[in-house]
């Protein structure tokens, strides 16, 4: 099949590596900046240098705020039986709707780590699409990693606030954690390799086992030990559940606002 994939931010870059060795699509991408894209991926600089072509499937890959003006210059782009997949955060269909007319439109929601194919990613396919198209977008959101297929709009809003979203709030942590292990005197590179191996080893114990969070957090805390001495100043009455529910909110109601 065609693909082409309107912009390519990080987002797009990091899904695009994936599809370029997992997938047997011919990709183009419309991108202003022409930076280096992968092999076999044919790069144009703006729509004027694909006129008079169309495509099995259209990625929507730029931000929600130019999709507006961008898209409907791309309504004759989609090949007959084709299907629209957006990745814009929050977009919802109804307004991709209003922008080219009634179409099978998938949403996909995916996260950064697709870049290394550990990525996650929320699936949404509108009533248009095919068992075809569906199984179209879920072999491009397995080859990024992780797929969960779900029935509503708002859930792929919710999964934007829980995954999409998600590595900012890992990557927060770490960084907060390597400060603190500095403040211990730690070098900068010690404290990255402390940090980040901690969490890998414990994540990937984590997805190994069939425990809970909480008993797992249990196995490493003796009582009285080191381990519940900063536990309860981690999540000191609940401080650190409350923070990262009320960081969940803010992002899913932020994607809401962008619908």
């Amino acid at each position: 099949m065609s693909l082409l994939m309107i912009g390519c931010g990080k987002m797009g870059g990091a899904l695009l590596e994936q599809w370029t060795t997992k997938t047997q699509h011919a990709i183009t991408i419309i991108t202003p900046s022409m930076q280096p894209a992968p092999v076999n991926v044919t790069q144009v600089p703006s729509i004027e240098s694909i006129k008079g072509s169309t495509f099995d499937i259209i990625v929507i890959a730029i931000k929600p705020q130019l999709i507006e003006a961008v898209l409907p210059a791309y309504r004759d782009c989609l090949a007959e039986g084709g299907c629209i997949v957006s990745i814009a955060a929050g977009y919802s269909i109804a307004s991709i709707e209003k922008l080219i007319g009634p179409q099978p439109i998938i949403r996909i929601m995916p996260n950064l780590p697709a870049k290394i194919g550990r990525g996650v990613s929320a699936l949404y396919i509108n009533s248009h699409c095919s068992q075809a198209h569906a199984a179209t977008a879920k072999e491009l959101t397995d080859a990024a990693g992780y797929t969960l297929t779900v029935d509503s709009e708002d859930t792929i809003d919710k999964v934007t606030a829980v995954a999409g979203s998600g590595p900012g709030y890992a990557f927060e942590i770490a960084r907060c954690w390597m400060n603190a292990a500095q403040n211990l005197g730690f070098s900068v590179q010690e404290s990255r390799e402390l940090v980040l191996n901690t969490l890998v080893g414990s994540i990937e114990m984590a997805l190994q086992s069939d425990q809970s969070m909480s008993e797992l957090r249990d196995s490493v805390t003796s009582k009285a030990g080191t381990t519940e001495a900063g536990l309860k100043v981690l999540n000191n009455d609940g401080q650190l559940t409350e923070l990262l529910n009320s960081t969940i909110v803010a992002a899913y109601n932020r994607a809401v606002e962008l619908r």
